[in-house]
């Protein structure tokens, strides 16, 4: 029996407790991609834009914006001006998810570069943290014709989201041993899910009963907003709390200039010398091919339902809230998986249930909402297990002291390649007439990843970085 006394003992007990506050970011940053980005900013901001452009257009417009009388003819027809483009208001949300993306390339990398310069990184992520979550919380005071508001906010929202996520995948090889990683990366991400489940819940109660609390679908969309912020911020102090921000950093040399100039020719050297590392490299260019995959499913799943189907949005709803609560068990299963078989056969098998489930969306047959509940559910029993152990194997692959700039460059190629899954959709929904061929033709993504994994060496890699591989992989 170990004494708990002794030094190792409370050593372990310290970063066991470090893991836990660890996890708790986790949830509470997952109430802006759940609730702000997947379901509350696209509807709201969007009606915001196409009233403005009504507006507008009722002193100076075209007849057919204000002919317009259903909600499809206001944003298909009243156009609005960014950055001196002319589109319909229907096309805000989908220019400003690439706006955002790209202010993000340049933004993150830089970011993740100074963090690793840093001795506690604690103040970064608690900046970006409460620096996103009090844009997302001022998003509710969007209203009436104020849509470049509603942009700018978002924008700030998702460069405090993607900074802090960075920072915060970065302390996973600092607090968790090689084989404390898949188990901790599977816990967090399953308690993501469940976390972003209960915040949207809750909103899409008062979204469904509105009528009943005398507020408008606008009103409901701000709370969600506010209490988006409110939740983001509130449960950030968890980790704050918890992660003791004493990493030691002295292999660093003394920084020449700012910590910013600093961090330029860290992230010059880090994108430089990332060459010698071929097998970190070819697997995080495998990640990317299936996380598009992932995340094309996840965008394309509500759309799928409603024009193939023929759903309901309550159908839908309910689609979404399965999927965020069966992701909560798929983590923590898959995590138990990893530790029986390691993390790379978990992925391969993962990908393999992927390639099933999307093959089994084509038979999904019109209005049987329990066959699509039920591909809702095998969808979510891997939607968060097969990231999370990318995250994991990874982290095992990235040289010590770059861990941040790696993420970096990590979260940026996600971002950077998710159009390829939804063009592919889209080119097959209007080849073919037919969305289930659209669906069907993302099982390539699952496909070739899995039999690219096969081939990547991950002991290898890890070997090549310097770092020690856990026993099992």
């Amino acid at each position: 029996m170990v004494d708990d006394s002794t030094p190792d003992a409370g050593e372990a007990r310290a970063r066991r407790r470090e893991q836990r506050g660890w996890c708790w970011y986790d949830w509470a940053n997952s109430v802006f991609p759940t609730s702000v980005t997947t379901v509350f900013g696209s509807l709201y901001l969007t009606e915001v834009a196409a009233t403005a452009a009504q507006s507008d257009t009722a002193l100076n417009g075209t007849q057919a914006c204000l002919d317009a009388a259903g909600e499809s003819d206001r944003l298909n027809n009243c156009d609005i001006t960014l950055l001196g483009l002319h589109f319909p208001a229907g096309s805000l949300w989908g220019y400003l998810l690439s706006i955002a993306t790209v202010i993000q390339v340049l933004i993150v990398p830089l970011m993740g570069a100074i963090a690793d310069r840093s001795t506690n990184k604690k103040p970064m992520l608690a900046a970006f943290a409460f620096g996103g979550s009090i844009a997302t919380a001022a998003m509710a005071l969007v209203g009436g014709g104020a849509w470049g508001l509603g942009v700018v906010l978002f924008i700030l929202g998702n460069i405090g989201y993607g900074t802090s996520v960075v920072i915060y995948y970065s302390y996973l090889p600092e607090i968790a041993t090689a084989d404390e990683r898949d188990r901790l990366s599977t816990n967090g991400w399953a308690f993501g899910y469940l976390g972003g489940g209960v915040a949207l819940a809750i909103q899409l109660v008062v979204y469904l009963f509105r009528d009943s609390l005398g507020i408008t679908a606008g009103n409901a969309a701000q709370i969600a907003f506010l209490t988006s912020g409110i939740w983001w911020s509130l449960f950030t102090l968890i980790p704050l709390r918890r992660l003791r921000g004493h990493h030691d950093r002295a292999d660093l040399p003394p920084a020449r200039g700012s910590v910013v100039t600093a961090g330029f020719r860290e992230l010059r050297d880090t994108l430089r010398h990332a060459r010698a590392f071929p097998l970190t490299l070819a697997f995080l260019g495998t990640y990317l091919i299936y996380t598009d995959g992932i995340a094309t499913v996840a965008n394309v799943s509500a759309q799928y339902g409603s024009e193939e189907l023929g759903f309901e949005a309550e159908v839908l709803i309910t689609t979404i809230l399965i999927v965020q609560f069966v992701a909560f068990f798929g983590g923590v299963l898959h995590g138990l998986v990893a530790r029986r078989i390691g993390a790379k056969k978990t992925i391969m098998a993962s990908l393999l249930v992927w390639v099933l489930v999307i093959g089994a969306a084509y038979f999904v047959q019109a209005g049987q909402a329990l066959q699509f509940y039920a591909l809702a559910g095998g969808i979510g029993l891997v939607l968060g297990g097969t990231n999370a152990l990318s995250r994991s194997l990874f982290s095992q692959m990235v040289p010590p002291g770059k861990e941040a700039q790696y993420f970096s460059v990590y979260e940026i190629g996600e971002r950077a390649t998710s159009w390829l899954g939804p063009l592919v959709f889209a080119v097959m929904a209007s080849t073919t007439g037919s969305y289930r061929y659209a669906i069907i033709s993302l099982v390539i993504f699952f496909f070739v990843g899995l039999v690219l994994m096969y081939f990547v060496p991950v002991r290898r890699a890890i070997a090549a970085v310097g770092n020690k591989a856990p026993e099992l992989l």
